[in-house]
């Protein structure tokens, strides 16, 4: 038997000035769909990805919102977010779309060192 190797997919980027936003999301899903059991972690401007009631029609894309409320279809079902960076915004976790977990910068070192393999975005 193999052990399952700990993936942890960090997003920094705003939802709409790229696709590296939406492909961090999309990383998530594909390896749940294969089994594995990836954690999200959204930092800096990447919070603002997770701001429910997103309008995206004026920039010709889906919001973010839509993909994100289907994570936990792909058992994703823990997503962490940058206190610190929320706070910046002036948001909290009730403006986002989505359950989440705050982590303030010790705890966010410790899941940075818990896991086997780092995919930043």
């Amino acid at each position: 038997m193999t052990q399952t190797k700990k993936v942890l997919l960090l997003t920094r980027h705003a939802p709409y000035g790229g696709s590296l936003a939406r492909a961090a999301v999309d990383a998530a899903l594909a390896a749940a769909a294969f089994e594995q059991a990836p954690s999200l972690l959204f930092m800096g401007d990447a919070v603002l990805q997770l701001v429910s009631d997103q309008d995206a029609s004026a920039v010709g894309t889906r919001s973010h919102g839509r993909v994100l409320e289907s994570l936990p279809l792909y058992d994703i079902d823990q997503v962490f977010v940058d206190q610190t960076a929320l706070l910046e915004y002036g948001l909290t976790s009730h403006d986002l779309a989505i359950d989440v977990i705050l982590l303030d910068d010790p705890a966010m070192r410790q899941m940075l060192a818990d896991h086997d393999h780092i995919l930043s975005f």
